[in-house]
């Protein structure tokens, strides 16, 4: 008799919890989207190998764009975190997969050579898919120009994709982040080039910024690798690390802009 009433109440249980219902009818006015940011990268890899890597081990992205033809493949649900971030930081948030899309461009990133360093272009029509992604995207998840960060600018001890021909100042054109004015710059620069701030003042404007920074105001690599991917995305033709009058004048305009 015990078995049989203990089989009647797992059955009534079990049916209680296929008969689940919710309601929703009512909606939260206080929420928004849990992507903060949309983080850019380049593959090192060609298409194949690219499609490899991304869906075969447990790195991965949200979306992968090819070259020719500039080929959207969605990998991951925007609803689901991807692998792309690793140790990372934006703004005071750590471990960024959790709040970010990963958007990776098949593109082979650097390789050095007796003549130096060479770094593959972009191809245009890639990048022109890309805007139309990033707008779809930004418009869906309500995010502000200033949302799309370059996986060197979460990671600046480890990694430098996108890489300094990455055309930064297009996506500032399509109207998807800000960008310096030029003559601002170059006033500012005039006036830095006759007094050049300390490393503590690039230290805490970079970090008011929203990179992870030292603020013990030494010039040691550390500092030097957050300024040159500064320097990569708005001052690509040189990313030398060094605390400069036109890198602090492009600090000052930018933190106008925010």
């Amino acid at each position: 008799m015990r078995t049989i009433l203990l089989s009647a109440l797992l059955l009534l249980l079990a049916g209680c919890g296929h008969g689940l219902r919710i309601d929703d009818s009512h909606t939260a006015a206080g929420q928004n989207s849990r992507v903060q940011y949309i983080v850019l990268h380049y593959t090192s890899a060609d298409l194949n190998r690219s499609l490899q890597l991304l869906t075969e081990t447990e790195v991965s992205s949200h979306y992968l764009i090819g070259e020719a033809p500039p080929t959207i493949y969605r990998l991951v649900d925007e609803n689901r975190r991807a692998w792309h971030a690793g140790d990372s930081q934006w703004q005071g948030r750590t471990w960024l997969n959790g709040t970010t899309i990963g958007i990776e461009l098949v593109n082979q990133g650097f390789y050095d050579t007796p003549a130096g360093r060479y770094w593959q272009p972009f191809a245009p029509a890639q990048i022109e898919a890309l805007i139309a992604l990033l707008k779809d995207i930004m418009q869906r998840h309500q995010l502000s120009p200033g949302s799309i960060l370059a996986h060197s600018d979460i990671a600046p001890q480890r990694k430098v994709d996108p890489g300094p021909l990455f055309p930064w100042k297009r996506l500032a054109e399509a109207g998807l982040m800000p960008w310096p004015d030029d003559s601002a710059v170059a006033h500012q620069q005039a006036l830095f080039s006759a007094s050049l701030p300390s490393v503590q003042w690039f230290q805490e404007q970079l970090m008011r910024q929203g990179y992870a920074v030292p603020l013990h105001g030494e010039l040691d690599q550390a500092t030097r690798n957050v300024i040159a991917a500064f320097q990569m995305k708005y001052r690509p033709t040189r990313y030398d690390g060094e605390p400069d009058a036109q890198t602090a004048a492009l600090l000052v305009v930018l933190a106008a802009m925010l």
